[in-house]
């Protein structure tokens, strides 16, 4: 059978230039999607968006607070017509607790406190009685148990404290919550002493964190004094710690880890930060499902990574499900094996795409990294804990663009530590964590001197 040649000839050009065309229509659509989402994809983090400059040096030179000569208000005491409520404090004590000499009654005086009562501040006075000793002539008096020159009661403390510190509540809000009488710079001053009382904990917290069987770890970015920094994380089911460096190098988790091995797993990202750590290491599932599913978006076009994709993303939602579902040890590390094997089996499938070798090289480079949910059901396949505990951190970063100072800084993170900690090991329905936190600071008022670790919530049973 004859064929013409020249029609030949021309449907081979028609056949290239349709290729040609499809090439040049998805590499398209591909810039054009890329230009359209940020710097880093589906990962770029929240602060990325748009781009927020740095603080000029003039301006971080700057001293904040009122302008130089500002007369000021000063601390103005009660009257007792003023106060919303009088209560009258007597000295326990008949005799001298220095000589046992009798004490005789020398008058009252005035304290004045701002405290809260359901969310509500109200001026306090208390009228604390004197007495003096007729032997020695030593004078003894009551006192409400609050911190010394401190102008708020417990109650308003630990209800602010915990406002911002958990919930990302601005300072500024609260002060519009308590009204007039409370200002949000006496607040941050209470909190940076609280943070001197609370900071001896966090290395015991630190020795709790290492030797856990289980272990999480996050970062995520965080303005200091107007410069670029981050905050990291480092939580378990038990314990929290916050803390906020310059630098997103190893040396922070280095820090936090130790240089001896440990025990326990790691659940991070593949962040390479993480990789020198002292104890085994499992990624996160729920990073590697976001690539795939960005190298899915980058070629739709291709068939052979659109089965790659459709094989392998099931697979490690499937993984990222099994630790939750409601079924006995047995079947689930049956199950686990079952999953392992089909991941595997997809892993090791030859591939001509160079992008579907660039992430079957994730698995086939870090399977030591990749596998300890199969083993161990109390290892998760993803970092969700972290993920969530950051976001308070997140909202703060919103709504105030980082801390004003490297010590606000550091009382974000002792304090955020402390009362993260708190709250996952409170009972609530015997203590709320606002009473809790009041307790230790009549606690600290009593006796500066206490160990603040004794004074954290008791460790009950382990979650999974």
């Amino acid at each position: 059978m004859g064929y013409c040649e020249a029609c030949f000839e021309k449907q081979l050009r028609i056949d290239r230039l349709e290729e040609e065309n499809k090439s040049l229509k998805a590499k398209l659509q591909y810039r054009t999607d890329k230009d359209l989402q940020p710097f880093f994809g589906s990962s770029t983090p929240s602060s990325k968006i748009p781009v927020k400059q740095n603080t000029i040096a003039q301006n971080r030179a700057k001293k904040g607070g009122a302008r130089p000569g500002h007369p000021g208000m000063g601390r103005q005491a009660i009257a007792p017509e003023q106060a919303d409520e009088v209560i009258e404090l007597t000295v326990a004590e008949e005799c001298c607790p220095d000589c046992g000499g009798q004490l005789e009654h020398k008058g009252t005086a005035w304290r004045s406190i701002v405290d809260s009562v359901l969310n509500k501040a109200k001026n306090l006075l208390y009228q604390c009685e004197i007495k003096r000793c007729v032997k020695c002539k030593r004078t003894v008096r009551s006192k409400p148990v609050v911190l010394p020159k401190n102008k708020y009661g417990n109650n308003l403390v630990s209800t602010s404290a915990i406002m911002h510190y958990l919930h990302g509540i601005p300072l500024k809000r609260i002060e519009e919550i308590w009204g007039t009488n409370v200002i949000a710079g006496n607040l941050i001053k209470i909190f940076h002493r609280l943070a001197a009382y609370w900071k001896p904990a966090l290395e015991q917290l630190k020795d709790g964190y290492r030797q856990h069987p289980v272990k999480h770890a996050d970062e995520t970015s965080w303005r200091t004094d107007g410069q670029s920094g981050y905050s990291w994380l480092f939580c378990t089911d038990n314990i929290s710690i916050f803390a906020f460096r310059e630098t997103r190098s190893a040396a922070v988790p280095r820090e936090m880890l130790g240089t001896k091995r440990i025990p326990g797993v790691l659940v991070v990202d593949r962040y390479g930060g993480y990789n020198k750590s002292p104890c085994a290491i499992q990624y996160c599932y729920a990073h590697l499902l976001r690539t795939l599913d960005d190298m899915g978006k980058d070629f739709p076009e291709n068939k052979e990574i659109q089965t790659f994709v459709s094989c392998v993303a099931p697979l490690l939602a499937q993984v990222m499900h099994l630790q939750a579902k409601p079924i006995a040890n047995r079947s689930y590390y049956q199950q686990a094996r079952t999953l392992q094997k089909k991941i595997r089996t997809c892993i090791r499938s030859p591939a001509e795409h160079p992008a579907i070798q660039t992430y079957q090289d994730i698995f086939r480079l870090n399977n030591k990294r990749l596998y300890h949910w199969v083993t161990d059901r109390r290892v998760p396949a993803h970092n969700n804990r972290a993920e969530r505990e950051l976001r308070p951190i997140v909202i703060a970063r919103k709504v105030s663009f980082g801390s004003q100072s490297v010590e606000g800084a550091h009382t974000r993170s002792v304090l955020m530590s402390i009362i993260h900690t708190a709250a996952k090991r409170l009972n609530n329905d015997t203590q709320s964590l606002e009473e809790w936190f009041a307790e230790t600071i009549k606690a600290f008022a009593t006796n500066p001197s206490v160990d603040p670790y004794s004074l954290l919530p008791k460790l009950g049973c382990p979650t999974i």
